[in-house]
């Protein structure tokens, strides 16, 4: 089956992708060159990036204002776009808590993951914006990107396997509540990252442990990330294909971090009938 869209490459990455000519900057690839596709959750699979980001912004703004009034410093808001998506997106919650105070001169003691939510650690930070998260999705509930349902199913119907990778410790119920639990072969979440102990993206443990998971070598792999974060830790971890989302309007950011592929929304890459039937699976 062949998918289409619009590629960037690096130097002599992926050299088997076949070109098409319908468009100058167009070219596209066989699924069938691949094993397995390794997808984000929250932004590629699930519309919950969102809800993230404003359980962030609130945690921040309460803690920064406190702050302003212990030291007298000036309060500048936790900005919803660029604060996220440059210290948070894709991250285990207390590596985000501190990449982000660092950009703002602050620092917190590490803490134990079972600091509660009164205890100022970067732990305890995290799961107190866990707490505003869990909020919110009660409230709201969760959607899903129907172009990368569509993509998923396609590409296991080619026979490829398929693995979620969060940092996400809501990646199961999430996934469950979708009623996408079936479609995936393996998970890695933020409760394996504790319990392994691997580094956060952009390092790129977590999709290597997912591969390892679907007894497929990275170079035979395709990842989807809509964080930069992400997209770094597909390219470290030498995946065949790094495909990044752009949800964000952070095209050229995405590329300059290491995807091979931008796009909007996974449709875009969608095979139309007629490339379906011209290129048969193989």
């Amino acid at each position: 089956m062949f998918f289409r869209g619009r590629f960037r490459f690096h130097n002599s990455m992926n050299p088997d992708f076949s070109r098409t000519s319908r468009a100058q900057d167009t070219v596209g690839f066989h699924i069938a060159d691949y094993r397995a596709v390794l997808s984000d959750l929250d932004g590629v699979i699930t519309q919950t990036a969102r809800l993230h980001a404003a359980a962030w912004k609130r945690l921040f703004d309460d803690y920064l204002k406190e702050i302003g009034v212990r030291t007298g410093s000036t309060f500048r808001a936790f900005d919803l776009d660029d604060d996220y998506r440059l210290h948070l997106d894709g991250k285990p919650r207390h590596e985000g808590v501190r990449d982000f105070l660092k950009s703002r001169g602050l620092s917190l003691p590490l803490g134990s993951p079972t600091d509660g939510p009164d205890r100022e650690t970067l732990y305890g930070m995290g799961n107190k914006k866990d707490g505003y998260f869990e909020a919110e999705l009660r409230e709201t509930g969760v959607t899903v990107y129907q172009g990368t349902v569509e993509f998923l199913r396609i590409a296991k119907q080619a026979g490829l396997k398929l693995a979620v990778v969060s940092s996400s410790h809501h990646c199961a119920g999430i996934v469950a509540t979708v009623g996408l639990t079936s479609l995936f072969e393996a998970r890695v979440d933020g409760h394996d990252i504790d319990r392994l102990h691997l580094p956060g993206k952009p390092a790129p443990d977590a999709f290597l442990e997912g591969a390892r998971r679907l007894a497929v070598e990275p170079q035979r792999a395709i990842v989807i990330e809509d964080a930069l974060a992400g997209v770094r830790a597909g390219h470290a971890g030498g995946f065949g294909l790094v495909i990044g989302v752009n949800r964000r309007n952070q095209a050229a950011a995405l590329r300059e971090h290491g995807a091979d592929v931008v796009v909007a929304d996974l449709a875009e890459l969608l095979p139309h009938p007629s490339e379906s039937s011209s290129h048969p699976q193989r």
